[in-house]
């Protein structure tokens, strides 16, 4: 294999040089054909192509001619190729982008240029949630969701990863851990169990009497790619997907201390250890003991060390040393809302604006889920990309929902709509049409590079408007794609208190908008708020649990949250 970068280096370039000249539709096959296997060449080097450059030997490489030489020097020598420079001049700046994400290959990037117009990751993305992909040549409902995936895997902050996709693949895991007999308890740990927003990898924690046994049935894990390491008490591997797991063994009695040590933020467990040694106790991975005589106090359960310690029990979303002990010291912990008290989801989009599926279904998925009600809450008129509804749709859509209501009697289907705000904070509709649905989400869809001040306003003025019930994702971020807007958070929060208007956790893994640290705010100046998954086809309505996660971690209870009312007391507040 390659002993250094620069082979990597070099045969990434060439391998991109072949991607590109096929996207321009290079008419020689042999000069696409020779970068790729020069490419190959490089790649599969055991010397180091430096040295081999010094010493002019590059000519003598198999497959190798006198422009490529002269191309491998010139990466050597600066660091960079002009020919690929110039080469990316000729595609729309972000087309070359789409060749990093797995299950893309220049044709069909090619194809997604041409018929879809798609020249970013961002429109890419935007593509797969509306279902566009799956009706082109070649592509496909599986094709689409892969590539969706890829790209929720290149949205990686600091190598970290989205929360749903260390998530799917953390419950897949346990769910084959646990298949071994050998297998006593077994959880998940660290920020994964902690629910944080974006993953860095995935801890699993086991207690088993047979750690040989576990740790070979670990290792026949189908996803792995790579076993990095392999112990008695700590195996790591690397999954098809790049993410790292890492699983640890322990005994019976020492379960609940390494679970919770294996959990807590690294803040959390320190504070933890400091209360036990003013206790005058000793607490590790291996459980709580007497600091003087060493005697094993508690560690079999999480709960039996935290009571030890005085503490009521504290939940993994919490621990991160932000008032958590002091809290459960006193008693005082809320009772956070759980991730099945949740009765409906408010904000889904159907096929009347831009998402996949019919109204019906929407409504066969919400009734599988156990839903009480549904929210479906298309688009307003300006919004074109998304198909906005003009009032004469919104006309027929709430005709629509009325006859499924009468369909559907045991679950009630209210029509919203998600209403732009415009850069003045005026709404997309007028008072007479925003009266016609069952709630109203306004939204920032455009302008999102205003000031400061403006864009501030800009909310506040659409939270005053009578008909506005929920501000939807509120700072517009986007993980790993788009910072927040320019805005004063605490005034809007502080407005929204004023005016009674919800603020939203949006649950789509990729905004989580508000985020944990602005709920915990809100919380604290008395708003209330409401969850919706911004879903855009039926599946993504399973996304709510990252919404519940997001609460959790900003300490809200249930009566802080709208979704979990009754429907009898959701129909009271939104008088429907």
């Amino acid at each position: 294999m390659a002993t250094s970068m620069m082979n990597t280096q070099i045969a990434s370039i060439f391998y991109m040089i072949a991607d590109i000249l096929d996207i321009l539709g290079e008419e020689s096959p042999f000069k696409v054909r020779a970068y790729r296997v020069a490419a190959q060449t490089i790649e599969n080097l055991e010397e180091d192509i430096e040295t081999i450059v010094k010493q002019k030997r590059v000519l003598d490489l198999p497959h190798i001619g006198e422009g490529l030489a002269k191309k491998i020097t010139e990466i050597v020598e600066t660091g960079h190729l002009k020919y690929l420079e110039e080469l990316k001049k000729k595609l729309p700046e972000g087309v070359v982008e789409l060749l990093e994400i797995p299950g893309l290959g220049p044709k069909r990037v090619l194809t997604l240029y041409r018929k879809l117009n798609i020249t970013s990751i961002t429109a890419l993305k935007e593509a797969c949630e509306k279902g566009m992909l799956r009706t082109l040549d070649g592509f496909g409902e599986t094709t689409e969701r892969n590539i969706l995936r890829g790209i929720q895997l290149k949205e990686r902050t600091s190598g970290r990863v989205l929360l749903n996709v260390a998530y799917e693949n953390g419950v897949k895991i346990l769910e084959y851990i646990k298949r071994s007999s050998h297998v006593k308890e077994c959880s998940l740990a660290g920020s994964l169990r902690r629910m944080k927003e974006t993953i860095g990898d995935i801890d699993i924690l086991v207690s088993s009497a047979n750690t040989k046994k576990t740790m070979d049935h670990f290792v026949g894990y189908p996803e792995i790619e790579q076993i990095l390491s392999k112990g008695s008490t700590k195996t790591s591997v690397i999954l098809r997907d790049n993410l790292q797991v890492d699983l640890r063994v322990v005994k019976k009695k020492s379960y609940g201390a390494a679970l919770q040590y294996f959990t807590g933020s690294k803040e959390h467990n320190v504070a933890l250890r400091n209360l036990a040694i003013r206790k005058g106790y000793k607490l590790s991975e291996y459980g709580l003991f007497d600091k003087k005589t060493g005697r094993y106090i508690a560690g079999e359960t999480e709960e039996d060390v935290y009571s030890k310690l005085g503490l009521s029990y504290i939940e993994p979303e919490l621990r991160e040393n932000h008032g958590e002990i002091e809290a459960a010291s006193k008693g005082k912990l809320p009772v956070l809302v759980g991730y099945n008290d949740i009765k409906g989801d408010l904000h889904v989009h159907s096929t009347w604006s831009d998402g996949s599926d019919s109204v019906e279904n929407i409504v066969k998925h919400a009734k599988l889920l156990g839903y009480s009600y549904i929210g479906v809450t298309d688009h307003s008129k300006s919004l074109r990309v998304a198909n906005g509804l003009s009032e004469e749709r919104v006309e027929k859509k709430i005709e629509e929902i009325k006859k499924l209501n009468h369909r559907y009697n045991d679950i009630r289907i209210l029509c919203g709509t998600e209403c732009d705000i415009k850069p003045d904070g005026s709404l997309d509709y007028d008072k007479k049409v925003l009266r016609k649905f069952d709630f109203v989400y306004a939204a920032v869809h455009t302008g999102f590079k205003m000031d400061e001040k403006n864009m501030t306003k800009r909310l506040i003025k659409a939270m005053e408007h009578e008909e506005v019930d929920f501000i939807a994702h509120p700072t517009g971020r986007m993980i790993g794609l788009r910072e927040a807007y320019n805005l004063d958070i605490e005034q809007v929060i502080d407005a929204a208190k004023e005016t009674g208007t919800y603020l939203e956790i949006n649950a789509f893994p990729d905004r989580l908008d508000l985020n944990d640290a602005h709920v915990r705010l809100g919380k604290e100046k008395g708003v209330r708020f409401v969850l919706g998954t911004d879903a855009h086809m039926v599946n993504q309505l399973a996304f709510m649990r990252y919404g519940v996660a997001t609460a959790r971690r900003g300490w809200l209870e249930k009566k802080d949250i709208i979704n979990t009312f009754t429907l009898n007391e959701l129909e009271r507040i939104l008088g429907v």
